[in-house]
């Protein structure tokens, strides 16, 4: 289990990362790129965020490939904002959990609309 500190840090730095990115990176560009989670190595050295990406394929294609060239600006940003010994190095890594989520759905949906008497 993950001690207070740990993960107090985790949400800031997912607030924070959040915020960076509204700002810096265009919407119509790059699409809607929100920040999931962030996992936070046990030094606090390293973070892995999870971000999702809503637009076209294009769009999130374009999306990630700006976030992975942008990353050290965005972690300079993110330093200067929260204050700790280290600022963590970012990776970015495309979270899909919200696509499968939806897909789980909709099979529970149809599952359901096949069981019902007609």
């Amino acid at each position: 289990m993950q001690s207070l500190r740990h993960q107090r840090v985790r949400e800031l730095l997912k607030r924070q990362i959040g915020e960076v990115i509204r700002r810096e990176i265009p919407v119509g560009q790059a699409g809607l790129i929100t920040v999931n989670d962030v996992g936070v190595a046990g030094d606090l050295q390293s973070a892995t965020v999870f971000v999702g990406i809503i637009g076209t394929a294009e769009q999130q294609r374009k999306g990630f490939e700006i976030l992975k060239k942008e990353r050290p600006r965005i972690q300079g940003l993110v330093g200067r904002a929260v204050v700790l010994k280290y600022t963590p190095k970012l990776r970015f890594v495309l979270d899909d959990s919200v696509k499968r989520g939806n897909r789980v759905l909709e099979i529970m949906e149809e599952i359901e609309r096949s069981q019902s008497p007609s």
